[in-house]
């Protein structure tokens, strides 16, 4: 690894706040001595080269409580408006800034927050429009291209769009939609009949190939469900093999990855044991959404950002399926609250008639999803900031019925985003740290208002529901 007078290394500041005193000293000498260059920066993607995403990184490190008494000593306290004494700021990936290390890719837009579908034809104008009018902002996957038709056809939308590198999609007229570029789906899972997946290194091959052909944007890679369940048996003979993983996120930028519990049901004990070891297990628990992000941040050291698939139709027609908008949105915010820094939305209904766009053939589905859509698009600036780790603690009256949150401040408020983790009711306390005397608190889009006392805050969760929590930070 490149290091040259400066040398940080994330993984250390992702732990430890850095004293604000030596991060001074720091920011003086690389202000006033101009000896520190891009290659300064430990190269945190790995690619062998110094670059703005390694940058991204690099400052998106940086305690923000830390980095705002610095703000002071240059005449701005802006950022220490948002954060309390004592804050911890949670592992972050740099939030909108790290696209800006690609000029054409994602915009590095605060009030951006990427929200796709898989698949979904653009050149079909009525589906493509209702996808535009639900919120969506990503087109991934166009079916056998980029073709001249397809990237036109974004470009009318207006939408953006993720895609394989052809020669179409390089010298389009229409290829500034192309935000990223992609590889195969899931080469995680064993592929083409046999039992083996893609080898890893094909894939840090490919993508040091794509980057030479266009520097200029990110390459996204989706990964299959044993991102979320080391016996998912797709995966041939790296089935549990998850120490694969962080050697997949070398070959990309952007990462994501699906798993499906509405549509994974129990197997009949007359099954082989292999099925059943993940199916019986997974099937119904839509909590390993969560648990997949988890483990995909931790695989790219929290580095790169990871999205993540989200389901809303029955794939295969099984009678036993029962998803339902809250099912859909729990998923979403299970995401979300877990770090990821994508949604997208898998649509497709395979049985038992084909449906391209299975999601708007169900009216209830499509204005859940709307709605959802519309939520994140109105907390985004909020979703885009570091979350703090210290901010809150919450216990439930049944242990076995968690509620997992998180805690982000912004403009001069406290954001508390919480989703009960079971399909059971519960009763939740909130406990918040920094807050002192009577606080009312907003309940976002529910026209409810509760009271904290003494950072003490109550509520009720029925089964997988999704409470948003505003107050102001003292």
């Amino acid at each position: 690894m490149v290091k040259k007078h400066i040398c940080l290394v994330h993984g250390i500041m992702g732990t430890f706040s850095i004293k604000c005193a030596t991060l001074a000293m720091i920011i003086f000498w690389v202000g006033f001595t101009s000896m520190v260059r891009a290659d300064c920066i430990l190269d945190h993607d790995q690619d062998g080269d110094l670059d703005g995403q390694d940058v991204a990184v690099f400052a998106a490190s940086f305690d923000p409580a830390c980095l705002a008494s610095l703000a002071g000593l240059f005449g701005s306290t802006d950022v220490s408006a948002d954060y309390l004494p004592g804050d911890i700021m949670a592992p972050w990936e740099g939030g909108p800034a790290y696209y800006a290390a690609w000029p054409n890719g994602l915009p590095a837009d605060d009030t951006f927050f990427p929200i796709a579908v898989w698949l979904q034809a653009p050149e079909n104008t009525a589906t493509a429009t209702a996808y535009k009018d639900m919120g969506v902002n990503l087109h991934i996957g166009l079916w056998q291209g980029p073709t001249e038709a397809q990237l036109a056809a974004v470009a009318a939308l207006p939408s953006a769009a993720i895609c394989t590198q052809n020669t179409v999609g390089l010298t389009s007229v229409n290829n500034s939609v192309i935000k990223a570029w992609m590889h195969q789906d899931e080469p995680d899972n064993a592929q083409n009949g046999t039992q083996d997946p893609v080898p890893v290194q094909d894939i840090i091959d490919l993508y040091q190939q794509m980057k030479r052909q266009d520097p200029t944007r990110p390459v996204y890679l989706n990964l299959g469900q044993g991102v979320a369940s080391d016996p998912w048996y797709g995966r041939g003979n790296r089935t549990n093999h998850p120490e694969d993983y962080p050697l997949y996120a070398q070959g990309a930028d952007i990462l994501s990855f699906d798993i499906y519990p509405m549509n994974t049901f129990p197997r009949p004990e007359s099954d082989p044991p292999w099925f059943k070891a993940h199916d019986n297990v997974v099937a119904q628990n839509i909590w390993y959404v969560a648990s997949g992000v988890d483990r995909l941040r931790q695989w790219v050291d929290y580095a790169k950002p990871v999205w993540v698939w989200i389901e809303t139709t029955n794939f295969d027609g099984d009678d036993r399926y029962a998803m339902t908008p809250t099912h859909v949105r729990a998923e979403v915010w299970m995401a979300l609250i877990h770090g990821a820094r994508g949604i997208g939305y898998f649509c497709h209904q395979f049985s038992p008639t084909f449906i391209e766009a299975g999601l708007l053939a169900n009216p209830e589905m499509s204005a859940a999803v709307a709605d959802i859509n519309a939520q994140i698009i109105s907390l985004a600036a909020i979703l885009n900031t570091p979350s703090v780790e210290n901010g809150v603690s919450v216990t439930t009256d049944d242990p076995n019925i968690p509620v997992d949150t998180m805690i982000k401040r912004y403009a001069g408020f406290t954001y508390l985003f919480a989703v009960a983790m079971r399909p059971e009711a519960t009763q939740a306390v909130f406990t918040l740290r920094g807050l002192d005397g009577s606080q009312n608190v907003a309940v976002i889009d529910e026209e409810r208002v509760l009271t904290a006392e003494q950072g003490r805050l109550e509520d009720v969760f029925d089964g997988y529901e999704v409470h948003i929590y505003k107050m102001q930070t003292p």
